[in-house]
C-alpha cells in the first residue's frame, strides 16, 4: 500500500505545480502586463514589443512574386493562412456542431481559466473538452461541411497568393491535424499537412494527444525535410514561428496589426480558391468567446420567441400575423404584385428560389392568399405545423405530374424546382417538370438573411429547421414577384420544358444577384451528409 500512496502523492504534487502554482504565476504576469501595478496599462512587455517592432524577417507584403516561383512553401495555419490567431472559434464549431450544445457550453465555461494557462496547457484542455468521446464520423462531417466556410472567410489573401505560387505546399500546425487537413487539401490543394495527432479508441476520440505530444513546428519541419531546406517559409512574428521559418532558405512574417488593418488581406468571395456553394451546421456566426456567450444568453429568449412566431403564423389571419411577426423582429419585404387568379382557368404556378422550408409560408402570408406547396422531402413534424397545405411528391415523374395538375385545377400552387435549399448566392439546377404542367407561371425571387442560426440542415434534424430560423433575433425575408412569364416563353409557345426551366433559373439569378449552377440536390447531400438526401417516407426515383 505504500508504493501506490507515494505515486499518488507525486502525481498530486505535479498537478499542484503545473496547474495551480504555474498558472497563478502566469496570471500574475498577465495582471502585471495589463497595468495592475500601474505600469504601461495597454502595453506588452518590452521584449514582446521589440519582437513585433523588429522582426527577424521582412513582412509577407514585401514578397515579390513576379518572375519568381518557389518550389516549396511551408507555413502555419492560425495567424498566417488565417488572419485570426485565435483557434478557439474553430474548436467551438467542432464542439457545437459535432458534440452538441452541452459540450459547447463546457468549452465556453473553460474560458474562465484558460486565459491563465500557458499555450500548451490551454491547447491540451481545449482538445480534451472538444474531442473526448466525440465520434470520428461526427468530426469528419464537421471538417467537411462546416469548417471550410469559416476558414475561407478568414483566409489571408496575401499569404494565399504566396502559397498558390509554389509547386509544393506544406502546412505545419500545433492544432489537431484532423481539424484542418480536409480543408487544406480540398480547397487550397496543400500537398502535406503535419499537425498534432489525437488518440482514438474504436470509433471515438479519447480527448488525449498521441505520445509524441503537441506538434513542435521547427522540430517537425526538420524531421520532415531533413537536410533539404524548403525554399520559403511563412510565419507570424512570434518567437516560435520565427524559429520555425528560420529553417527555410527565405522567410517572411505576417504582422498581426497589418493583417487586421489591411483590406488587401481579406479574401473576396469571387477569389475563393474553390467556390463555396454548400455548407452545413447551425451557427451562422464565428463563435468567438463573446459571441458564443451572447448566443447562450439569447437561447431562452429565442426559444420563446420562436414559439410565439410559430403560433402567430399558424393561428392568426394573414394580415394580423404579418403585423405581429414584424413587431417580433422579422423583416419582410415584398416587391411586385401577384396576378389575380380569377382571370385564369387554372391556378397560378409560383416558381420560387429555395432558401428555407418556410418559403411557401412567407409567400402565402405576404400575398394573403391560400397556396398549396409541393415538397420532395418534408418531416412529419413540419407537415403537421405547416399553416398552409403541403403535398409530398414521390419522385416518380408521371405520378408527380398528375398530382401537380390536379392541385393546379384546385387553386394556386408553389413549387421550388431546385428540390433543396442553398444558403449561398447560387441557384441549383431546376427540374423541368413544372414547365410541362402550366402556362400561367410566375417566378418569385426569395432570399433570406440570418445572424445567429441557419434554418436549414443536411445532416441534422430537419423538423427543427423552422424553429432555428425563427429563433434568430432579426431574420429577414425578401420576396420579389417578377411577373407572369410571357406565353411565347412557355411550352405552349413552342419552348421545351428544359428551355423554360433554364430561362426562369437565369431570371431569378439575375434578380437576386446569384449565379446559376448545374448542381443538384443529390450533389448537395452527397457532399454534406454522405447520402442522397432521402428522409423517412421518401421513395427513391424509379430507373
Amino acid at each position: 500500500m505504500v508504493l501506490p500512496n507515494v505515486v499518488l502523492r507525486l502525481v498530486a504534487d505535479l498537478l499542484w505545480y503545473k496547474i495551480l502554482a504555474n498558472s497563478c504565476y502566469k496570471a500574475a504576469k498577465k495582471m502585471r502586463s495589463y497595468g495592475f501595478l500601474l505600469r504601461n496599462p495597454y502595453g506588452k512587455s518590452s521584449q514582446q514589443s521589440q519582437s513585433h517592432q523588429n522582426p527577424l524577417f521582412p513582412s509577407v507584403t514585401k514578397c515579390d512574386l513576379e518572375n519568381k516561383g518557389f518550389d516549396t512553401v511551408v507555413c502555419d495555419m492560425h495567424g498566417v493562412l488565417l488572419r485570426s490567431q485565435s483557434f478557439f472559434p474553430y474548436f467551438m464549431l467542432v464542439a457545437f456542431e459535432g458534440g452538441g450544445i452541452l459540450r459547447a457550453f463546457c468549452l465556453l465555461l473553460s474560458c474562465l481559466f484558460l486565459w491563465v494557462l500557458d499555450y500548451e496547457c490551454k491547447l491540451r484542455v481545449m482538445i480534451f473538452i472538444t474531442f473526448c468521446g466525440l465520434k470520428t464520423k461526427d468530426l469528419e462531417n464537421v471538417s467537411r461541411a462546416v469548417l471550410p466556410k469559416f476558414y475561407l472567410e478568414n483566409l489571408n489573401a496575401e499569404v494565399y497568393e504566396v502559397l498558390a505560387s509554389a509547386g509544393s505546399r506544406f502546412v505545419f500546425t500545433s492544432v489537431p491535424r484532423v481539424m484542418v487537413e480536409g480543408f487544406l487539401k480540398e480547397y487550397l490543394r496543400v500537398d502535406g499537412v503535419v499537425g498534432t495527432e489525437l488518440q482514438t479508441s474504436g470509433q471515438y476520440f479519447t480527448g488525449l494527444v498521441c505520445g509524441s505530444g503537441l506538434l513542435v513546428k521547427h522540430t517537425a519541419l526538420i524531421n520532415y525535410f531533413g537536410d533539404q531546406k524548403p525554399e520559403l517559409g511563412l510565419g507570424s512574428s512570434s518567437f516560435h514561428d520565427q524559429l520555425f521559418i528560420s529553417q527555410c532558405k527565405e522567410a517572411y512574417v505576417v504582422n498581426k496589426e497589418e493583417s487586421k488593418s489591411s483590406a488587401n488581406s481579406i479574401m473576396p468571395r469571387n477569389k475563393y480558391p474553390k467556390p463555396l456553394i454548400f455548407h452545413d451546421g447551425r451557427l451562422a456566426f464565428l463563435p468567438t468567446p463573446l459571441a458564443t456567450l451572447s448566443m447562450f444568453m439569447w437561447l431562452p429568449v429565442g426559444i420563446i420567441l420562436a414559439i410565439f412566431r410559430l403560433f402567430v403564423g399558424i393561428m392568426l389571419p394573414c394580415k394580423l400575423a404579418i403585423l405581429l411577426v414584424a413587431m417580433s423582429g422579422i423583416e419582410i419585404r415584398l416587391k411586385g404584385q401577384s396576378p389575380s387568379s380569377s382571370s385564369y382557368s387554372k391556378g397560378v404556378l409560383y416558381v420560387c428560389s429555395h432558401r428555407t422550408l418556410l418559403d411557401p409560408v412567407f409567400l402565402s402570408k405576404s400575398l394573403a392568399k391560400p397556396l398549396t406547396a409541393v415538397t420532395y422531402s418534408l418531416s412529419k413534424m413540419s407537415e403537421i405545423i405547416a399553416p398552409i397545405r403541403t403535398v409530398r411528391l414521390t419522385r416518380d415523374r408521371k405520378k408527380d405530374g398528375d398530382t401537380m395538375r390536379k392541385l393546379l385545377s384546385e387553386g394556386d400552387l408553389v413549387v421550388c424546382p431546385e428540390g433543396t435549399t442553398c444558403r449561398e448566392p447560387y441557384l441549383l439546377r431546376f427540374s423541368s417538370l413544372f414547365a410541362e404542367l402550366a402556362d400561367d407561371i410566375v417566378p418569385v425571387a426569395m432570399n433570406t438573411h440570418v445572424s445567429m442560426f441557419y434554418g436549414t440542415t443536411a445532416s441534422g434534424l430537419k423538423c427543427l429547421d423552422p424553429i432555428f430560423f425563427l429563433m434568430n433575433p432579426r431574420p429577414s425575408y425578401h420576396i420579389q414577384i417578377l411577373g407572369k412569364l410571357p406565353k411565347e416563353l412557355t411550352c405552349s409557345g413552342g419552348r421545351s420544358s428544359h428551355e423554360v426551366a433554364n430561362h426562369i433559373q437565369r431570371q431569378l439569378a439575375d434578380a437576386l444577384g446569384f449565379e446559376c449552377t448545374n448542381l443538384t440536390r443529390r450533389d448537395k447531400y452527397l457532399m454534406l451528409a454522405g447520402n442522397e438526401g432521402f428522409v423517412n417516407g421518401d421513395q427513391r426515383p424509379k430507373t
